[in-house]
C-alpha cells in the first residue's frame, strides 16, 4: 500500500464533499482515525475511497434525501395476497394431536 499524504487526501475530500453537498465537511482527527460530520470513524485510505465515490457522482443527478425516500417508496411492489387454498401437508401440531388422542383419549394438547 502506498503512503498517503494526509493533507492532500483531506483537501481532495473537502473539495469533493463541498461539490456534492454544497457545504464544507467537519473533519475530526484523532489517532489516525477521521470522523466526517460526527459520523463513523475511518482511516485515511477509506477517506480517499470516499473522495473517489463523491467525485464520481455527477452534481446534476443528485437528489435530496426526501426525493430519494419518495422514489424508494414508489418503487416498492405491492405485496401479494396469500392464496386462500393451501395445499394439505404434514403438520406437526396435527400429528401430536392425533397421537395424544390415540394414546390417552380426552387429554389436553401441550401449548
Amino acid at each position: 500500500m502506498a503512503n498517503l499524504d494526509k493533507d492532500a487526501v483531506i483537501a481532495a475530500f473537502t473539495k469533493a464533499y463541498e461539490k456534492a453537498n454544497d457545504k464544507a465537511p467537519s473533519i475530526e482527527s484523532k489517532s489516525g482515525w477521521y470522523s466526517v460530520d460526527g459520523g463513523k470513524n475511518m482511516r485515511l485510505a477509506q477517506l480517499q475511497e470516499m473522495t473517489e465515490t463523491l467525485a464520481s457522482h455527477s452534481p446534476e443527478g443528485t437528489e435530496t434525501k426526501k426525493e430519494k425516500s419518495e422514489t424508494k417508496i414508489a418503487a416498492k411492489p405491492a405485496k401479494k395476497k396469500a392464496s386462500a387454498s393451501k395445499k394439505p401437508g404434514f403438520s406437526v401440531k396435527d400429528f401430536w394431536a392425533e397421537k395424544l388422542n390415540a394414546e390417552v383419549p380426552g387429554a389436553t394438547l401441550p401449548r
